[in-house]
This record gives C-alpha cells, sequence and structure tokens, in this order.
C-alpha cells in the first residue's frame, strides 16, 4: 500500500522524481520540498504529498483507510481546495461551483454548527447551496487612473434545515495556500511579539497584536499562527480541524464522527461512519495525520525571482517607503532549538509579522476568533505570491478571495492598513508598477 502511495505521488511531484531545481517555476512552483530535509525526511513528506491528495470515501468501503467521509463535507480532498498547494479561488456567479471557499459561522449556529457544509454522502441532503453576488465601486487614484473594486455579498440558498439563526454571521474564507507553513511554525515566539505593538506605543499607526488560542495538540493556550485569523497554534491543529470539518473525517484530536453535525442533525448524527478499532475509535490514524501535518511542515516557500531588476529593486525601495513592510515584514527567525536541522536556525522572508491587525470596516466580518475581533485579520505572508496564477490558473486575494489583482488588494487595506494604501494610490503609474514588479517577484 506504501508503494502505491509513493508511485501516485511521484505522479503529481515531478520535481522529486529528478527535475533540476533551476527551472522556470512551473504548476508544481509551490510543492517542492525544503532542500535541506535528510532523505528519510523528504520520503515521509513525499508520502504525505499522496495523503494530503487521496480521495475520502463514505462508509462502509473495502477498506478503513480511506473512509467515513461526511455525511456532511466540503471537500473530499485536502487538494480539492489547495489545487497545487495554493490558495483558492471564489465563486463567480450565483450558480457556479464552490471547491475552494467556505462559509465559517459566527456565532456557531445552533443548528448548522461552525460551517456551512455544502455536500453530502449519498442518502444526506448538503446543509444548503453556498451563492455570491459581487457589488462593484471604482476608485479613482491620485493620477487620475480608476480601478474597479468589486465586494462579494454571500448567503445560503435552500437551507435544508430551515433559515439560520438571526444573530449568525458568515464569513467567506478563501483557502490559503499550505507552502512554508513548517518554517513559519518553527518561528521563534519572541521573534513574533518582538514586533507587538498593541498600543501603539512608537506611534507609527501601526498596532500588531498576537492571538492567544487553545491549542489541542499540547493542550494549552499558545500563540496563534495560522489561519486567515490566527486561530489555529500549530499545523496538527490546523489539520485536525480541517479534516473534521472540511471532510468530515474524525481524528484523535476532533473526534466527532459526524465532524461538524449537531443534534440538531440527527440524520447526520446516526449517519455511517468509518471509525474502527484500529484507529483508536477514530476515522484516520494518528500516524496517517502525522503524515500529512510532516508534509505541510517540508513544503518549501519559492524564491524570490528577478531581485535584481531595477524597477524590482525600486518596488522594493517603495514597498518600505509607503508603510507596506510595517506589517508585511521581511525577515523572522526560526528558533535554533528546533527539533528539525532543515528547520532550525534559519532567516525567512515570509513578508509576514503573523500578527492581528485592524483593517478597517471594509474588510470587516464582525466574526472572534480567539482574542482576534470583527476587523481584525493575521498578516498574510506574501512569499510566492507572484506565482499564485501560474500555480492555480487564476489570482484571487484577501480571505474572501475579493481581489482580482495585487492593486485591488492594496486598495482595500484599511484600519492600520490605511495610510499605505492611500500613499500607494498617491503614486505615479511607474510608481503603481513597481510595486506590484515587487510583489510579483515575491
Amino acid at each position: 500500500m506504501i508503494r502505491g502511495l509513493l508511485l501516485c505521488a511521484a505522479v503529481f511531484w515531478p520535481a522529486l522524481a529528478g527535475a533540476s531545481d533551476d527551472r522556470p517555476p512551473g504548476p508544481d512552483a509551490f510543492s517542492q520540498p525544503l532542500a535541506a530535509l535528510s532523505d528519510h525526511d523528504r520520503a515521509t513528506v513525499l508520502l504525505g504529498n499522496a495523503l494530503f491528495r487521496k480521495s475520502w470515501r463514505a462508509a462502509p468501503s473495502e477498506t478503513t483507510a480511506s473512509d467515513g467521509l461526511g455525511p456532511l463535507y466540503n471537500a473530499r480532498a485536502c487538494v480539492d481546495c489547495h489545487v497545487g498547494d495554493g490558495r483558492g479561488r471564489p465563486p463567480e456567479t450565483s450558480d457556479a461551483a464552490v471547491v475552494s471557499l467556505l462559509l465559517r459561522l459566527s456565532p456557531p449556529d445552533p443548528v448548522y454548527g461552525a460551517q456551512i457544509q455544502d455536500r453530502a454522502i449519498v442518502g444526506h441532503r448538503p446543509e444548503g447551496r453556498i451563492a455570491v453576488r459581487w457589488k462593484t465601486r471604482t476608485v479613482a487614484l491620485q493620477d487620475g487612473a480608476r480601478v474597479e473594486l468589486r465586494e462579494p455579498r454571500f448567503r445560503v440558498d435552500a437551507p435544508t434545515y430551515g433559515p439560520l439563526a438571526r444573530e449568525t454571521r458568515l464569513s467567506p474564507r478563501l483557502a490559503p495556500p499550505v507552502f512554508g507553513l513548517g518554517l513559519l511554525e518553527a518561528v521563534a515566539e519572541a521573534d513574533i511579539l518582538s514586533a507587538a505593538d498593541p498600543q501603539d506605543r512608537d506611534g507609527d499607526g501601526i498596532s500588531g497584536r498576537a492571538n492567544r488560542v487553545w491549542s489541542r495538540a499540547q493542550a494549552r493556550e499558545m500563540l496563534g499562527r495560522f489561519g486567515w485569523k490566527a486561530g489555529q497554534a500549530s499545523i496538527a491543529d490546523q489539520n485536525a480541524v480541517a479534516m473534521a470539518n472540511d471532510i468530515g473525517i474524525a481524528n484523535r484530536l476532533a473526534p466527532a464522527l459526524w465532524g461538524d453535525c449537531t443534534p440538531a442533525q440527527s440524520a447526520c448524527r446516526a449517519g455511517p461512519h468509518g471509525d474502527s478499532a484500529r484507529h483508536q475509535g477514530a476515522e484516520v490514524s494518528d500516524k496517517v495525520m502525522g503524515h500529512l501535518a510532516f508534509y505541510l511542515q517540508g513544503l518549501a516557500p519559492p524564491d524570490q525571482r528577478n531581485a535584481d531588476d531595477p524597477v524590482v529593486r525600486r518596488g522594493e525601495a517603495l514597498f518600505r517607503e509607503i508603510g507596506c513592510a510595517g506589517c508585511h515584514r521581511a525577515r523572522l527567525a526560526t528558533s535554533a532549538r528546533h527539533p528539525n536541522a532543515a528547520l532550525a536556525g534559519r532567516t525567512i522572508a515570509p513578508y509576514s509579522d503573523l500578527l492581528l491587525h485592524d483593517m478597517g470596516e471594509a474588510l470587516a466580518d464582525g466574526t472572534a476568533e480567539g482574542q482576534a475581533g470583527g476587523r481584525e485579520w493575521r498578516t498574510p505572508p506574501l512569499w510566492g505570491i507572484g506565482l499564485t496564477e501560474i500555480v492555480s490558473g487564476a489570482a484571487y486575494f484577501l480571505h474572501d478571495g475579493r481581489a482580482r489583482s495585487l492593486a485591488e488588494a492594496i486598495l482595500w487595506h484599511g484600519g492600520e492598513g490605511q495610510s499605505a494604501r492611500d500613499r500607494f494610490a498617491a503614486l505615479d503609474k511607474p510608481g503603481r508598477d513597481a510595486v506590484i514588479a515587487f510583489l510579483k517577484s515575491l
């Protein structure tokens, strides 16, 4: 079985089969292992790659290693949302299929739970259909150029169990890229906290805050690092919740066999489940979850390209001058004490401080997560952002995919990002183009 998985993974991961590291970036640019991994660790990452692409089935099936899907779910495999290990895309129309964006519910709905599952196994009905309407407006820049911005209005059509509770808010969440997570997990906590300034004591208008969340994996409160609001402390925590809520696969850290189904959804709770004594009553073993975590720990961020191009260099200087680097921090350091030598004692360039920032009312979702408020979002890393379209076939940015270009993404910044946004809008076209060229080089 393991040999079959490895052969399958090699089909999707040609770089491990001898491809050159200096070739132009292609669709597998986000799926490369860290160069410093040992041969043994590379083999483990390769196995995790196959599991990341594994399509789960409804129980009972011919093997307990693959069943337990749902009964309600959003995707059958991790890769369904994180195509090429990259970011997802929102639906463009109300009748478009939704495959890499989900709707979080805040507070959790008494009937529908923590998120809307828009798919179901045979014999069950999805919770509803995710639909969107786009509202557009045009903003003028200082030199007279005009940029169209669009804002989504998401809704749940044909809700199976009746209307959502009146107080329930919808928070769309686009699937984020998953490369470089091991390096972010290895960043020394002190390095992250050194940039926090919740009271804005230096008066620069930027007051990054750390999120503190409960880690199921460590059974203690920890610094949040992952997710759009830094709501998960570790890769293991993030994986456990995603497997349970997105795919409906119970695991030791999220053991409910019915995933996100509430007591009001009795048919789902009574439905077929893939629990097995081999998995200590769960639907997936600790070993498989460990391989998945190690896969994400071992994916490398792509290197910057064209760093010496004069336009890129000017764009980098402007990126700092207009204030983007106040949140999108260029350098972080991983802990020298990390147990994996490939991750330890490294200086990395994620262009994120991993802190929460108030991004203004226009981007607010009204959803609290840990200590994050409804207007706060974790600074998303920018490494690899210029390869998004090459990997995913399209480029959508921000938590709900509203931005169709990097310029749109910048122009949506408010709150702590407002001054940097306004300075970008005040640049002449060559200056704006230089900033975008720099971002596309990452």
